[in-house]
């Protein structure tokens, strides 16, 4: 038999290489070698007990059966009142979407939304499915660069230069994967200013990390900065990230009810829906008790201030303290250059973190794939002990360096 045929739109993508790394972190630990792996982007904390009752209850009730394709209505009223609650902003059910994850959800807004040619201002770093979205669209990614200086944040200055015609989208990320910046309300509303000239100009904000913020700092989204915004704003959300449900698959957004209403047309073909016994976890999720978050935000910030210390600690590598999510985004720019103790050059920072994996079992990912370089990823959604022997190994590999 011969192969079979493969779409030319595939070359477009690339498979994630915060995946490919966590895989490989995986795979050679089956093979038996103490591995650490800081590369995946999820909470190490248990799902709440009261969701997984709620999701055990409506499988008994027999809950198992397809729900609207956009959500049922006992989620979509969950998130309404949860966006109202928590960021001031009203929806009604035509205009609320629950999808199979945040980036589904994301996913679907490029899709119905976006055309060849029309371009999408990506502030950089980014996340990196967020790219492949819009090369698979045939849109444009307008990148624009934001450095360590700005916070790794885009300034109303960048934004305005890179409004065109053409502009369909920006895309916001608060608190950003991966590099742990938060948009706070001035950021936003320096932003909002511009935005309001270019009324052809429509915001993607993914709010997925919206609970995980440090040193007291309040959670801003952009639409509730600036209410004449919030027609031409897509507001998404999901369970993931705060609530420790990742494999739950259930994101969900606010929007005008004519972009929700293409984002269902699209939902129709792919998914017919989210899981009905995942919508009742993330009802009991989003329904239920909030304040153990606090105390998740607070171990985070723990972890954040061990792993930040004894990265500036190491050689050659230094690292801003970020205000939210569970990430660090090191420059590694000190080793750059820099020989190993096998003989091979650091002439990349994807040669960085390929050094870390082989000579001390650490999975970490460049900062290349998320558009910056040279720095590299670290998730530290990960328990101290084990944060502390992966630092350890880092700084011991640095060392080592000629």
């Amino acid at each position: 038999m011969t192969d079979q045929k493969i779409a030319a739109r595939m070359d477009l993508v690339e498979t994630s290489a915060s995946a490919m790394m966590s895989q490989r972190a995986r795979e050679m630990k089956a093979e038996g070698l103490d591995v650490i792996a800081l590369s995946s982007g999820q909470p190490d904390f248990p799902t709440p007990a009261h969701v997984l009752e709620a999701a055990n209850a409506a499988a008994k009730r027999g809950e198992t059966k397809y729900t609207s394709i956009g959500g049922s209505n006992e989620m979509k009223d969950a998130a309404i009142a949860k966006f109202k609650r928590e960021n001031d902003l009203d929806y009604s059910l035509n205009e609320i979407i629950i999808g199979n994850g945040a980036k589904q959800v994301i996913f679907n807004a490029f899709m119905a939304s976006t055309e060849v040619c029309d371009e999408v201002i990506l502030p950089a770093p980014y996340y990196i499915a967020y790219l492949d979205m819009i090369k698979f669209t045939r849109g444009t990614a307008v990148i624009v660069q934001c450095g360590a200086d700005a916070d790794f944040k885009i300034t109303p200055e960048q934004l305005q230069q890179s409004i065109t015609p053409k502009t369909r989208w920006l895309l916001l990320n608060s608190p950003s994967n991966p590099t742990g910046a938060v948009y706070e309300e001035s950021d936003l509303r320096g932003l909002a200013n511009v935005l309001l000239k270019h009324p052809h100009v429509g915001i993607i904000a993914d709010d997925i990390y919206e609970h995980i913020t440090f040193d007291g700092l309040k959670f801003a989204t952009i639409a509730a900065v600036e209410p004449a915004l919030k027609s031409r704003t897509v507001t998404v959300n999901g369970v993931s990230k705060a609530y420790a449900m990742t494999g739950w698959r259930v994101g969900y957004a606010g929007a005008s009810a004519s972009m929700i209403a293409q984002m269902h047309k699209l939902q129709s073909l792919i998914t017919s829906g989210a899981s009905s016994i995942g919508q009742a976890a993330a009802i009991a999720a989003l329904n239920g008790p909030q304040d153990f978050m606090t105390e998740r935000a607070e171990s985070f910030q723990e972890r954040r201030d061990l792993v930040i210390s004894m990265i500036n600690q190491s050689t050659g590598l230094s690292c801003p303290t970020p205000k939210g999510a569970f990430y660090i985004y090191p420059s590694c720019a000190g080793v750059i250059g820099k020989e190993t103790p096998s003989g091979a050059i650091i002439k990349t920072d994807e040669d960085f973190v390929a050094y870390l994996l082989e000579a001390e079992n650490v999975a970490t990912v460049h900062g290349g794939a998320y558009g910056v370089s040279p720095y590299f990823r670290i998730s530290y959604a990960s328990d101290i002990k084990e944060l502390t022997e992966a630092c350890e190994r880092i700084q011991r590999a640095c060392a080592a360096l000629k």
